[in-house]
């Protein structure tokens, strides 16, 4: 039997009827035991409190602290009242203690009211019905742990993987699991431009690279014997995730570009499965399969493999890798997927809908990492407009010439992957708001330079005027989509 929820409160109530609180007295030293003497809850039965929010005075306070009685104060024990088992011993009580007698005028308030707070606190404790529960009969742990997180929505928020590491907590035998996962999540968070990886996608790694045959995120699958596993395996683990993180910091991805995290288990299971090489994001002897991964990264990233029911994607996954060791299978998760809605193949109209990406969003550097395959993106690269958008408004491309009928064509278009390309900071910075024509022949004086750079950046051969910027854009965009099929051909 468990109790859930309410621990701090039912804890609070214990404290307050059986138990006692300390705190050390000031000037006194802290391994001195009378620093710390034991204080008990007492409720003030003559006047309400100081405090205008609050209407009853309750105290913890030493015994020698309670029997200092006057006329405005009177305390009792609150935890006596668990010794009242009927309502005409809080009378007897009073009685007892002279606090039904009134011998003056202003007496007779504080009768009335040590009667009032006696009976109250009785009723409270013996009587009223304040503390609520519901009574969970079902034995899965997983439906236990969702009640407990939509009836705990209005406090501490938990989740689910908080309640998972509370179990795991209690069933590792050397390590904290809470710490251990808590600062692995952190570390692996700092590696390259930042991520942005969650205790959950690390216990769902556990699952996969320990080879469980059920990888479903339920509190069942950490269960005593896995997560003993999991333990024992949590040095090689970490070791394959952290690989793994760096590998995707190396392609240039970060949380601003990496549209799901899942894609980290397969390829950390793939490092644990090749005997997770110290040198692998950058030894010439893995170039080869470098590539290969990451090509399997960026279209599964673009055809969101993993945006529902990701086990069914990790675990065939993990059974081609497992079966296919010597190099990253790309080909044959490929051929898998084939036909299925985790297609990996991108057909012609997938292709011309990426030519719809926008400045801004989230796909923009996982497909320019297709169009740059020479650039180092873990480097310091800036998304530019080709054609500054600065100068994209109707007052200054009137005065480069553009009709009226084009002007919202040009705002419209403006900001498509076709008037996008990848500078280095320092370029970027000096290019700034030049007109493009302009920029082009401050820089490259040469032609050989200049022709350079227009195979690098997929720059069509068009005069590169403002008047032509709808014709340039539709040429960059068949460049653009020739280079793209050609990356992601399986």
């Amino acid at each position: 039997m468990a109790v859930l929820d309410g621990q701090q409160r039912l804890t609070s109530l214990y404290i307050a009827l059986k138990g006692t609180y300390a705190y050390k007295i000031s000037y006194k030293r802290r391994d001195n035991p009378a620093a710390y003497p034991k204080r008990k809850l007492y409720l003030n039965l003559l006047c309400p409190a100081d405090d205008v929010d609050l209407k009853y005075d309750f105290q913890f306070l030493t015994d020698a602290e309670a029997e200092e009685n006057d006329e405005r104060c009177f305390w009792f024990p609150v935890g006596d009242i668990l010794d009242m088992k009927e309502p005409y011993e809080v009378m007897e009580y009073l009685t007892d203690h002279d606090l039904n007698i009134v011998q003056k005028p202003e007496d007779k308030e504080k009768v009335k009211f040590a009667n009032r707070t006696l009976t109250k606190l009785f009723n409270v404790i013996h009587v009223t019905h304040t503390i609520s529960y519901y009574l969970e009969n079902s034995v899965e742990l997983d439906k236990v742990l969702n009640i407990f997180i939509r009836v705990n929505s209005g406090g501490t928020t938990l989740s689910y993987s908080d309640l998972l590491l509370s179990f795991a907590t209690a069933q590792w035998e050397k390590r904290d699991a809470r710490e251990e996962i808590n600062q692995f999540v952190d570390e692996i968070n700092d590696i390259g431009n930042g991520f942005n990886i969650s205790k959950d996608l690390v216990l769902k790694a556990c699952l996969v690279l320990c080879d469980f045959s059920d990888i479903s995120f339920k509190v069942d699958n950490f269960n005593k014997t896995n997560m003993l596993v999991i333990e024992d395996r949590w040095e090689n683990i970490t070791n394959a995730i952290r690989a793994a993180v760096h590998l995707i910091a190396s392609f240039g991805f970060s949380m601003e570009n990496l549209t799901s995290n899942n894609v980290i288990i397969p390829i950390a299971y793939y490092l644990q499965t090749i005997g997770i090489p110290t040198n692998y994001s950058v030894s010439k002897t893995y170039a080869v399969d470098r590539i290969l991964v990451k090509k399997w990264l960026v279209a599964t990233l673009l055809k969101r493999v993993f945006s529902f029911a990701p086990d069914g994607a990790l675990k065939p996954i993990r059974e081609i890798i497992k079966s296919n060791p010597n190099s990253f299978p790309l080909d044959k998760i490929a051929q898998h997927f084939r036909g299925g809605n985790r297609n990996l193949v991108f057909n012609n109209d997938e292709i011309d809908d990426l030519l719809y990406t926008k400045y801004g969003q989230g796909n923009l550097l996982v497909i320019m990492s297709i169009l740059y395959p020479w650039a180092d993106l873990k480097n310091n690269f800036h998304i530019d407009h080709i054609y500054p958008k600065s100068l994209f408004t109707k007052v200054k491309l009137k005065t480069f010439g553009v009709s009226a009928d084009d002007i919202d064509k040009y705002i419209e278009n403006v900001n498509y992957i076709g008037n996008l390309q990848l500078l280095e900071s320092i370029p970027n910075s000096e290019k700034k708001n030049k007109p493009f024509e302009e920029w082009l022949k401050e820089t490259y004086k040469d032609s050989a330079s200049l022709s350079n750079y227009k195979q690098k950046q997929l720059i069509p051969d068009i005069q590169p005027t403002f008047e032509n910027f709808l014709a340039f854009l539709e040429a960059r965009e068949v460049l653009i989509k020739e280079q793209i099929a050609k990356e992601l051909e399986f």
